[in-house]
């Protein structure tokens, strides 16, 4: 069974389908691809493990100061003053909890044979790549692919956490696909689209010269949310995920997601 939707389904956000669905859609996007391009190239899956602090707070939540500073002032620093012994009892030893969060996240290897030379990355943009600490080491990672002279297509299904930023602003839209050329490296291709729209074809680039290989969102979506089976998962009796949308089309999805709840 389809999703309800026209395209990107806002209730597959959620933090309880996102991470399966990640995986099933960029394995769905790796098919098509490899459908696509010619004969000398490969569409691959790729891993990465990012190890980030967990974020405590949300973003802009409250800044945190110990409970108490110990300073010494100037004056008694000149005067050298004593200090007043005080017995301590001895320490217990105790092992500390380390706060780390390692995620796996999977992606699109594009490679040209023979010699498995990385053509283009394709990456499903996370919560882990638009928050804190995993944000960082996504940025840094971006860097890398560009000075690598890689061809970069970022898909950004997440309407919640950071964007990225560019000189001019964003074309408005909900969802967003950035295609960065190694041909091109100052300048990006953003594709927009609503959640009342149907996920576009967007071009997957490869090495001149060859030409893009054009790939309909549409189709690996699709399949992953049958594969998925999220109709069976998914309660489109209640809100999507936040953050909410404006008002009329939040009662477009409202009125969508009803269609979508079948009678007792």
């Amino acid at each position: 069974m389809p999703s309800p939707f026209p395209g990107m389904d806002p209730y597959l956000e959620s933090p309880t389908h996102w991470s399966d669905f990640h995986a099933r859609f960029v394995s769905s996007l790796a098919d098509a691809i490899n459908d696509r391009v010619p004969g000398n190239y490969i569409a691959r899956i790729g891993e990465h493990v990012t190890v980030v602090n967990p974020v405590l707070e949300p973003p802009g939540g409250p800044s945190f100061v110990p409970d108490v500073t110990v300073v010494r002032s100037a004056a008694e620093a000149s005067k050298g003053g004593t200090a007043t012994v005080v017995a301590v009892p001895p320490p217990v030893t105790v092992t500390n909890i380390e706060f780390v969060d390692p995620h796996t996240e999977t992606y699109v290897e594009v490679h040209r044979l023979p010699d498995l030379e990385l053509v283009t990355v394709l990456e499903l943009l996370s919560p882990t790549n638009k928050y804190g600490d995993g944000r960082g080491e996504y940025m840094r990672k971006r860097r890398e692919f560009r000075q690598q002279s890689v061809n970069l297509v970022e898909l950004d299904l997440l309407r919640a956490g950071s964007r990225f930023e560019f000189l001019e602003p964003l074309p408005p839209g909900h969802y967003y696909a950035f295609v960065s050329r190694a041909s091109r490296p100052a300048v990006t291709d953003a594709h927009a689209w609503s959640v009342r729209s149907r996920m576009p074809a967007i071009p997957i680039p490869l090495r001149p010269p060859d030409g893009d290989v054009i790939l309909s969102l549409a189709e690996p979506f699709s399949s992953a949310y049958e594969r998925g089976r999220y109709w069976k998962l998914i309660d489109y009796s209640k809100p999507p995920a936040p953050p909410p949308f404006v008002p009329a089309d939040s009662e477009w999805v409202a009125q969508t997601a009803r269609a979508a709840v079948k009678p007792l």
